[in-house]
């Protein structure tokens, strides 16, 4: 593993809704940069960006018009690059948005390949023979566009029509105009993948998180060659860019892992069961005690055991694709979860503005976010115009901003020592000061949230035991241990207020008696264990 990544906690930011500089009303790069001391104050010392590169922003910039070129709304290739230096100037790390996929229609290269004649482009992507062919009926290709170009065939698309679907080939091709995965044209594609990672890797990125990193090769149902693809990705890394992390939305640890990534993304679809945890009808970490974590647990464990124990696995709080946590979870139940995500193996993924509970919005579609976009909104900075997002006219921004934000701004919750954001910054310095919580460290559990009963689980490294138990439930709960516990490293519990900021009981605390842990409502406690022989 990268050593980096051991204590990496990554903060990921939608570009568009974090900060504007130069009073546009969208985000940008400068912006970035400006607010890095925030970021590490807050605790985190890596970003991912999503796509900063030239698009027509049909899918908000997953429609890749130049992947060597930053979006002239965000800034330049150079403040790209400045971005960079200054990350590394504060020890924090940058990974960039790869979409490996699917381009734009607007991009250079499908331009080409939609010509009638032949060119080196032709291949590219994946046409059918003619356009009364349709090539829908594969994996994850999910339309076509067809008569509309002078090239004859339909065109495969994934998703929106304006994102052609870039030929990587096929893993049992069974028509005339499907490439194996070893033909020139695909592996024209491959190279050219190589060549993006390349020139932003030699201009000081750190790495990738990869968009549907499980969809390039077609009609590959056990997944064979697209690991066996990403390995050969990887062994190009290793020998030109032994450092450069690269991190999928496969959403099948074992899999993702097999084809070099470092680690994989839990995604809220698929059957990680995720959802059971934040975003259903009763979420685990909900007080109402009407929540389940063990098909989580059961499922997480069937993946760590098939990662070899690596435990590279990501849990995210959410992402620009989810509904914001905070639909599901009022502020004070987010202490707990995040005393759970930060206490997990593999590396924590914060989305921008968690950390303060913003809000998902019922708002129009921008970008062809559509449900997405409410949880694209502009970061509330402030109780200042736009609160601190922008200096534009209100007209101007991104999205509309949450008109009843009141508590939920970081510069209040900065300034309120009971506030979700300094729980958070208590979090992150915990977990770097204990090797046993960082990325690598072992899982082991011990009561796996079954009906409402608490998270109980052991994280072991070479240094050090720790004991981490989560009780979200609005009611005591005890369980045996096999072993007594030692000092009381972390602990948090509130009492729920409504939606306002947590109010803390301090006369609450978990006790162990003759090895039964007890843990107060509502509560989050990490324990050092004295002996370790019996997880070795």
């Amino acid at each position: 593993m990268v050593d980096w990544l051991e204590q990496s906690i990554f903060y990921e930011i939608y570009p568009q809704s974090f900060y504007d500089t130069n009073a546009d009303g969208i985000g940008d790069i400068p912006g970035i940069i400006e607010k890095l001391d925030y970021i590490c104050e807050l605790g985190c010392n890596a970003l991912w960006l999503n796509p900063c590169y030239l698009s027509p922003f049909s899918d908000a910039g997953y429609d890749v018009a130049d992947y060597c070129r930053v979006a002239p709304r965000y800034g330049t290739n150079e403040d790209l690059m400045r971005l960079f230096g200054e990350a590394h100037k504060r020890d924090m790390h940058v990974i960039l948005d790869l979409v490996p996929g699917h381009t734009s229609i607007e991009h250079p290269w499908f331009q080409d390949s939609c010509k009638a004649e032949a060119n080196e482009y032709s291949g590219r992507y994946i046409w059918s023979s003619s356009i009364w062919e349709e090539p829908a009926k594969y994996d994850s290709i999910t339309g076509s566009l067809r008569g509309i170009f002078p090239r004859n065939g339909a065109v495969a698309v994934n998703f929106f029509s304006s994102q052609p679907a870039l030929n990587y080939g096929f893993a049992h091709p069974s028509e005339p105009w499907q490439s194996a995965v070893d033909s020139p044209e695909a592996l024209a594609t491959r190279q050219a993948m190589k060549d993006v990672m390349a020139f932003w890797l030699s201009r000081g990125c750190d790495g990738f998180r990869v968009d549907m990193a499980a969809s390039l090769v077609k009609g590959d149902e056990d997944r064979t060659e697209t690991i066996r693809l990403w390995r050969d990705v990887r062994e190009f890394l290793d020998a030109n860019y032994p450092q450069a992390v690269m991190i999928s939305e496969w959403g099948e640890p074992d899999k993702s892992i097999q084809g070099g990534f470092h680690m994989d993304f839990l995604l809220h679809f698929g059957p990680s069961h995720y959802n059971d945890l934040f975003r259903c009808e009763h979420p685990y970490f909900r007080r109402d005690c009407a929540g389940d974590a063990s098909a989580f647990v059961a499922k997480y464990m069937e993946n760590y055991q098939k990662t070899r124990k690596r435990g590279m696995i990501c849990i995210p709080t959410g992402n620009h694709d989810m509904e914001r946590i905070a639909s599901h979870l009022d502020q004070q139940e987010l202490k707990i979860a995040y005393a759970f995500l930060l206490s997990m193996p593999g590396a924590p993924f914060l989305y921008y503005g968690d950390e303060i509970g913003m809000r998902h919005l019922d708002i129009a579609s921008v970008e062809g976010g559509y449900e997405r976009t409410g949880a694209r909104t502009p970061m509330q900075w402030n109780t200042e115009k736009n609160f601190g997002f922008s200096d534009a006219d209100e007209t101007s921004l991104y999205t509309v901003q949450d008109k009843e934000a009141e508590g939920r701004i970081a510069e209040v919750q900065m300034n309120c020592s009971g506030s979700l954001w300094r729980e958070f910054q208590t979090l992150t310095r915990i977990r770097r000061e204990h090797p046993a919580l960082c990325a690598s460290g072992s899982i082991e559990f011990l009561q796996s949230g079954e009906n409402g009963g608490p998270l109980v689980y052991v994280r072991q490294s070479e240094e050090e035991t720790i004991l981490v138990a989560i009780n979200p439930a609005g009611r005591q709960a005890s369980c045996q241990l096999p072993f007594p516990v030692g000092t009381l490293i972390y602990f948090c519990t509130s009492e729920a207020d409504g939606d306002d900021l947590p109010v803390f009981s301090s006369d609450k605390r978990p006790f162990c008696d003759d090895c039964t842990l007890t843990m107060p409502p509502g509560s989050a406690a990490y324990f050092s264990v004295e002996s370790r022989t019996a997880f070795r």
